[in-house]
């Protein structure tokens, strides 16, 4: 009991808890935040060796540079008074997002669906490259995962509206996609 207070805290479950004040008990219920609607959607897990091999190289180069982060952490926490230290709050906030950033690229790692090399299949899937044409104006796009997505590079993801509607097509399909309230045809070259 410190200053007539005493708490019996219950904090992260539903059951309250109990305060004792000046020889009362006092129940009060801690409010708990219910997980959003996108809490535990897992990213797509397809992806090219070299965006595998990119992340692996991200990651390593991150895990190198955490003891550094992590040691300024602790030189910033020596200098007492933590409240009003700005330099500790930003080089504790750096480390909880290298570390959340870690956490991230190791649970994508882990669960990678390497997209494999280009085949000679007669349908649109994954990794294939397709042209297709729409008002006499053909354009090359690759499809792959929506990490690696790029339209201005021509990288569509399988996921995309027109990267959906090209999936197990074949040369000579027509897709009709609605854009912008339109219909829009484009044919497979």
């Amino acid at each position: 009991m410190r200053g007539g207070l005493a708490v019996q805290s219950k904090i992260g479950t539903s059951e309250p808890s109990d305060f004792a004040f000046a020889n009362r008990k006092v129940t009060v219920r801690i409010p708990t935040r219910k997980p959003g609607k996108y809490t535990d959607m897992r990213r797509d897990p397809h992806m090219t060796q070299e965006k595998f091999d990119e992340f692996t190289t991200q990651l390593a180069r991150m895990k190198r540079s955490r003891p550094e982060a992590a040691a300024e952490v602790k030189r910033l926490a020596e200098m007492g008074d933590f409240s009003e230290n700005a330099a500790y709050q930003l080089a504790k906030g750096r480390l909880r997002g290298l570390n959340q950033r870690i956490m991230e690229i190791e649970d994508h790692l882990k669960y990678a669906q390497i997209i494999p090399a280009l085949s000679s299949a007669d349908s649109v899937h994954l990794g294939s490259v397709v042209v297709i044409e729409h008002a006499g104006e053909a354009q090359k796009f690759r499809v792959l995962g929506p990490t690696e997505t790029n339209p201005g590079q021509g990288i569509i993801s399988h996921k995309s509206p027109l990267g959906s509607a090209l999936m197990g097509k074949r040369v000579g399909d027509r897709v009709t996609l609605d854009i912008g309230g339109k219909a829009k045809e484009f044919r497979i070259t």
